[in-house]
């Protein structure tokens, strides 16, 4: 019991060092601004509630014991003389206050959110531990709740004041998760919402309402109504049970003042999550039970959830249900979170707590990536709004002026300051300038005004040098106009020029004398063929007084000339040669093939062209089994012999055979 006062002591001595001013804590959320952090480890601490009954806990002694200021021993159920150790981050006993979980647990990662990152305090356990006391507390104990908004208003604050590079501002969203219903407490006639993920995966509910507030009493104003419409029941274990997940976003919103105009935007979670219950003992019944098997339902699947993060498994089941979905930037996402498992002392809650230190245990090994969000936008600027003389052009505002200003010499009036749109540069008018780029102008030389910049201001230009940059400046838009007119005329020129050089030249030649004009594209020639013949079969063909001698003859044929011009197509005789061959020399080639298929030896058929050694010997085989050749086509029957190459077989042996010749085998 010593050790545990001691401990209590300086952790109260902790406390009150932290909590000294809010200069203090802006200094130390400005520490690490602008650096990657490395990846987190979900923070678990555990909070031991006081007996309900303060008579049970003379009579029942607790079956939770705590060591010390990060361990705990609870009684093994399976042997009583044995005790199961636990060891966490913090724990907190029966006399901890809230001030002693804040400051501890909570507090240290609100320097975050002033860095664009995101932070969630969940708070878990069975029904009856106390989880709604931690995260709301009373009007005497605030709880976690309001003293993180007290905390980070103020820090927001000091961190937004004029003269700081950033503009902060704070929006608030409450919400319920009732059996897998997502309800916005802000606007309970909203109805179901759905939760969704933009494209750099970021979990937002569209349509949730977002009040801004600057103050804790705009705080209190909006959250106080709201916590009446959460869903609370009556059960064995608790008068005012909760029926829902609770969740409170935060949303810090900062825009740089100067350039480069960054942005950041942090969110705080802060999560009452509706405890697991033991049907048996609360007795609930009809709708009781069914808000119960929704609550032990998504309960089931966040151990699902922890159990997948710590295995390293492929598939995280986060879409399971409305809850995880929800706190998929608190269990392995890109948030600091704080996990604060309540558990009771008395016996009858002895398989609840032991349920929730396991749960704790494993939660405190899921590791968290945190980053900043930040994102660069251009400013907003202001419309501006132009007199009728900048609108115009010089010409005109020449004119529009008096007499009086006329004269470029007369020196400038020192009482009338000149406007915003006289300090422009005289490169471009104003009535053709980009609206846009205007304003931008205009608000850059406002702020370089304010800032008290040295030097020539960055738009202005003495109105004598403006007059004379104008003037030529118009010159030499009249200079190009003119320039671009006699280019034109030039060319009209050249055009007529050749149209009468054309008529001229048709004119002076006569129809029959035109020069071609054009050249001539003419039809590339087919290949001349001729085949030769042995020399005896000329000679008999000539001996014989009915042959037909012609073997190759000269055949004329006129092909036509196609011109580019549009005259008549010319005509051109061209020698073309054709083979002719007289019936009957055709039938004795014949007769002298079909001879030697049925009589000759192998070697005597090795003689024809086309057929060699292998295909002999299929023609003398085949011969011997079906008998001799009726026809010269019967050769396509033999095996091996395809029809294509029969028919060059015909071609190359028909002519020397039937002049007496063997030629060659090929």
């Amino acid at each position: 019991m010593a050790t545990g006062v001691s401990t209590l002591q300086r952790r109260r001595e902790m406390a009150a060092a932290t909590a000294t001013s809010g200069a203090g804590r802006c200094r130390l959320s400005k520490i690490g601004a602008g650096r990657r952090p490395p990846p987190a480890r979900v923070r678990v601490a555990v909070r031991l509630r006081p007996f309900v009954d303060r008579t049970a806990g003379t009579s029942d002694p607790p079956c939770v014991r705590g060591m010390d200021s990060c361990s705990l021993e609870i009684a093994n159920w399976r042997n009583h003389q044995e005790t199961l150790k636990y060891q966490f981050d913090a724990f907190y006993g029966e006399r901890s206050t809230q001030q002693d979980i804040y400051t501890g647990s909570v507090q240290p990662i609100l320097r975050h959110l002033l860095e664009g990152q995101n932070a969630s305090v969940l708070a878990y356990g069975p029904t009856g531990a106390g989880k709604t006391h931690t995260m709301l507390g009373s009007p005497e104990q605030p709880g976690v709740i309001p003293r993180a908004l007290m905390d980070l208003l103020q820090l927001t604050r000091e961190e937004g004041t004029e003269g700081r590079p950033w503009a902060l501002s704070v929006t608030m969203s409450y919400l319920e998760i009732y059996q897998e219903k997502v309800l916005d407490l802000l606007d309970p006639a909203s109805g179901d919402l759905v939760i969704r993920e933009d494209s750099r995966g970021n979990i937002l509910i569209p349509g949730l309402t977002q009040k801004p507030i600057t103050s804790f009493a705009d705080f209190e104003r909006h959250f106080l109504p709201a916590s009446r419409n959460r869903t609370v029941g009556a059960t064995r274990l608790n008068q005012r049970s909760s029926r829902s997940h609770a969740v409170l976003l935060v949303k810090v919103d900062q825009r740089e003042r100067l350039a480069p105009f960054r942005q950041r935007e942090g969110k705080l979670y802060l999560i009452d999550l509706a405890g697991s219950e033991d049907n048996r003992r609360t007795g609930n019944k009809g709708l009781r039970l069914k808000e119960s098997g929704a609550i032990n339902t998504s309960l089931f699947v966040l151990g699902k959830v922890v159990d997948a993060l710590n295995q390293g498994l492929p598939r995280v089941p986060y879409r399971d249900s409305k809850l995880t979905r929800l706190l998929q930037d608190s269990l392995g996402g890109s948030a600091h979170s704080i996990l604060i498992a309540n558990i009771a002392p008395e016996r009858r809650f002895y398989l609840d707590t032991v349920s929730a230190l396991n749960f704790a245990a494993r939660s405190k090994e899921v590791i968290n990536r945190p980053f900043t969000n930040e994102s660069l936008q251009p400013p907003v600027l202001a419309p501006v709004k132009l007199s009728q003389k900048e609108l115009l052009g010089p010409p005109e505002a020449k004119r529009a002026r008096g007499p009086e200003e006329e004269e470029i010499g007369s020196p400038e009036p020192m009482a009338a300051p000149a406007s915003d749109s006289q300090k422009l540069s005289p490169l471009q008018k104003l009535s053709s300038m980009d609206p846009a780029m205007l304003e931008r102008l205009l608000s850059l030389d406002h702020l370089l005004a304010s800032q008290g910049s040295q030097g020539a201001p960055l738009l202005s230009t003495p109105k004598r040098e403006r007059m004379v940059l104008m003037k030529t400046v118009e010159e030499k838009d009249l200079e190009i106009e003119r320039l671009k007119m006699k280019q034109k005329e030039l060319e009209a020129k050249v055009l007529a020029q050749k149209a009468e050089d054309s008529k001229e030249k048709e004119n002076h030649y006569p129809p029959m004398l035109r020069p071609l004009l054009h050249r001539t594209v003419t039809v590339a020639k087919p290949l001349k063929k001729a085949v030769v013949m042995p020399l005896q079969l000329i000679q008999e063909q000539a001996a014989s007084p009915n042959a037909e001698i012609h073997i190759l003859k000269n055949k004329g044929r006129k092909r036509k000339l196609e011109s580019l011009d549009a005259s008549e197509p010319e005509e051109k005789a061209e020698d073309c040669w054709e083979l002719q061959i007289s019936p009957e020399l055709l039938a004795h080639g014949r007769k002298k093939i079909l001879d030697l298929l049925n009589e000759g030896s192998a070697r005597d058929l090795r003689s024809l062209q086309r057929i060699g050694p292998k295909k002999a010997q299929l023609i003398v085989g085949w011969r011997e089994l079906h008998g001799p050749f009726s026809q010269v086509e019967d050769l396509e029957r033999v095996e091996g012999i395809t029809g294509k190459q029969m028919e060059s077989f015909l071609k190359a042996n028909i002519l020397g055979l039937a002049a007496g010749q063997r030629c060659d085998p090929s």
